[in-house]
């Protein structure tokens, strides 16, 4: 009797892999979805007069023919090129039609499926190959044809379902027994990519493939569509994320990352849990956008006929319920930002907030790096793990370090006695403006600073020349030199501490540096991770803190606004110029004194459109959330954690496009 062994042949077939979420293998590139078989062909398991030769169906489904029984391989290309996605879809069309003409309905209702396959693979592992399961017992197995094969008499079918992979065994006189008619239903009408339901016994091939020995075929579901082709997979990215149903079919991995995304937040939810976190619901639609500095999505309440945003964060309604009473809550939901797409950055995200009242940034340390770990150890089983080709240790404390000592290590220039000076002047003068902040001293390090962008090596580290001129204040400049410096340089998890007070208006200030807050930000391979803050919870610097805001912002808006206008009349004066005989064409380029002393520069400052983009939308103040600070918050400590990139990190994906199921797109 032939036997075969059809996950080792040259068809259709989808490698074999097992879900491995709790071993440290590396997530493979979601760029790269097809996979070359480490195992021999088909051919090379088939005796010489019955090596088969490929006859691409109408239908999309290549079907197998003895060795000189069918067309040549010019027929095969002939036949291929002529099958369009069009006529695939008519021949199945006729199918479903031909199904039901037989008394059968190609899209049932239910089935009683006894196994998983995975379960049949692991019960009957010591099975010998060429013997038959001795218990005589009846299964059933329901899933995808992924991989069809016909030999005369007998059928081999790949079958996979949600947890693994098995053969269909389908001879012909053992299935007519059971089910006059089955052979010809399968061998016509059956395609890869059709959903279908199969019982028998089980027994495992001479060529040790485990198998279903068909007494029972039924079609369940008739795909119309056919797969893709099995070497090339879906080469267009767009379309892999456009198509994810299809990117899932084609590709054992990406499920993978999504059982692994899963895996992830059902561990945060379970270690916040087990330390008595309770898990609360905050407004998405919201009447004022707080919590963040970020350009808010927009929408009209037709009933209440008032403007409402997305949320951008959940921080101030988490905090609420701190003050009233809740002493540890978190929210893990989805954010809106109505801003740029990269493969950091996706407009709608996933993320976790965490409050815990009488405690502080110190304390979200701790939880952090337990988080983090309790994480990695439930998806790769250790602490230790690659990620793009970067060894990762999760294992010993991550590193603390002020965001002033890193620009100092990156550069030599040491903003943090200025930043000091700058805000004891400000206490001094018991509020003083931006203008009054150690003027003198800005502009020096501005100088400083710019002296050390413009002659970086590094073409992108120029590009933050035109934020450095920019910068309202010393604590605005120390974080440009920051991202600009440091930041893509923290491979190994590392707690930046201590940032600017400016730039952080819901951190309490550092009990001993004025200037700088208790507010620390986790990074890992360049990435923010985690965010935290010993919670700011005196009402009257709470308000004060956002009216600076309020003010830096609007200050923002309007001078893009002006140097917008002004490029505007610039690129017109120019283009008026060019067409009065070329007159005045330098006007309408920077100069080196407009670009500063180095030639990158100049490009630089030319480029930063986005940048203006970035300050033109509103900000208000949440005078609610004041209001409930006056009531009174305890000491509290906060901590949020981006979801979306812990998991690229922990299932090694280079973009956020690839763990999140239906990101948006152009």
């Amino acid at each position: 009797m032939l036997s075969g062994n059809l996950t080792t042949g040259t068809m259709r077939v989808m490698p074999h892999a097992e879900p491995q979420l709790r071993q440290c293998i590396p997530f493979q590139s979601r760029l790269r979805i097809t996979k070359v078989p480490l195992r021999p062909s088909l051919a090379q398991h088939t005796s010489s007069h019955e090596k088969p030769s490929y006859r691409p169906a109408a239908s999309g489904v290549a079907t197998v023919s003895k060795q000189g029984k069918g067309p040549k391989s010019s027929d095969n290309k002939a036949t291929q090129s002529a099958s369009s996605p069009d006529e695939v879809r008519n021949v199945r069309l006729k199918k479903v039609a031909d199904l039901r003409g037989q008394g059968q309905e190609p899209y049932a209702y239910r089935f009683d499926r006894t196994h998983y396959t995975k379960e049949l693979q692991e019960q009957h592992a010591g099975l010998a190959a060429g013997a038959e399961d001795a218990s005589g017992a009846v299964v059933a197995v329901a899933g995808r044809v992924m991989a069809k094969r016909v030999m005369g008499k007998l059928a081999f079918l790949s079958l996979r379902d949600d947890k693994g992979q098995i053969q269909l065994y389908v001879e012909k006189a053992r299935l007519e027994t059971s089910q006059p008619g089955g052979f010809e239903v399968v061998k016509g009408l059956v395609d890869v990519g059709d959903i279908v339901g199969c019982s028998g016994g089980v027994r495992r091939t001479e060529r040790g493939e485990l198998s279903v020995v068909a007494e029972g075929v039924q079609v369940l579901t008739k795909s119309l569509q056919p797969l893709p082709d099995k070497w090339h997979g879906l080469a267009d990215v767009e379309k892999r994320y456009r198509q994810r149903y299809l990117d899932m079919i084609m590709a054992a991995e990406v499920r993978d990352t999504f059982r692994a995304r899963s895996l992830i937040i059902s561990t945060l939810r379970r270690q916040l849990e087990e330390r008595d976190f309770l898990e609360v619901e905050t407004p998405v639609l919201e009447s004022v956008a707080g919590g963040a500095d970020a350009r808010p999505f927009r929408t009209f309440h037709n009933s209440l006929r008032r403007d409402f945003t997305l949320r951008i964060a959940t921080e101030l309604h988490l905090k609420r319920l701190v003050v009233g009473g809740f002493e540890r809550v978190f929210e893990l939901g989805r954010i809106f930002r109505n801003e740029g797409v990269s493969s950091r950055h996706n407009p709608e995200f996933t993320s976790v907030e965490i409050y815990q009242a009488y405690a502080d940034y110190d304390d979200m340390m701790s939880l952090t790096e337990q988080l983090i770990r309790a994480c990695a150890r439930a998806v790769c089983g250790s602490t230790q793990l690659t990620y793009q080709g970067t060894p990762l240790d999760f294992g010993p404390p991550f590193r603390r370090a002020s965001m002033a000592e890193l620009v100092r290590e990156a550069c030599g220039l040491d903003l943090e006695p200025a930043i000091m000076a700058a805000a004891a002047e400000r206490e001094g003068a018991e509020g003083g403006t931006a203008e009054g902040e150690g003027a003198a001293a800005l502009a020096e390090a501005k100088a400083a600073a710019e002296a050390v962008l413009a002659a970086h090596p590094d073409r992108e580290v120029v590009k933050a020349l035109p934020k450095v001129r920019s910068a309202p204040s010393l604590g605005h400049l120390l974080n440009v030199l920051f991202e600009a410096l440091v930041e893509s340089r923290l491979t190994q998890p590392t707690f930046v501490t201590q940032h600017p007070t400016d730039i952080s208006p819901l951190a309490k200030p550092h009990r001993s540096k004025p200037g700088v807050t208790e507010r620390f930000e986790l990074f890992i391979v360049g990435r923010e991770h985690a965010n935290s803050y010993s919670e700011l919870t005196d009402p009257q610097e709470q308000r004060r803190r956002f009216q600076q805001q309020l003010e830096r912002h609007n200050g923002a808006r309007a001078a893009a606004a002006a140097a917008a206008a002004a490029a505007a009349v610039q690129q017109d004066e120019g283009s008026e110029a060019s067409s009065n005989g070329g007159e005045g064409v330098s006007s309408s380029r920077p100069s080196q004194a407009q670009g500063g002393t180095h030639g990158s520069a100049a490009a630089a400052a030319g480029s930063d459109t986005s940048a203006k983009e970035d300050e033109d939308y509103e900000i208000s103040m949440d005078d609610d959330f004041i209001t409930a600070l006056e009531y009174g918050m305890p000491p509290t400590g906060g901590l949020g954690i981006g979801v979306d990139r812990l998991v690229m990190l922990l299932t090694d994906s280079p973009s956020i496009r690839d763990v999140i199921a239906f990101p948006l797109m152009k």
